[in-house]
């Protein structure tokens, strides 16, 4: 059975997730464990979606695709 790879638009959607629940009070290690993942895939994540919505990756995505 295949890994089931994240799209973009869900990755931004567990960046803004993370962001939320650090706001809480919970931990950086505590909201990436609540969102499925590790320290080291956010960290990944963050730096190369950081500050992107969800239009804006659509964008990235195409102009990476042609």
């Amino acid at each position: 059975m295949p890994i089931k790879r994240p799209t973009p638009e869900e990755i931004v959607g567990k960046l803004r997730q993370v962001d939320v629940l650090t706001a809480q009070g919970k931990s950086i290690a505590d909201a990436v464990r609540a969102i499925g993942t590790t320290e080291v895939t956010y960290y990944r994540w963050r730096k190369e979606y950081g500050g992107l919505k969800s239009d804006q990756v659509r964008k990235l995505k195409r102009s990476v695709a042609s």
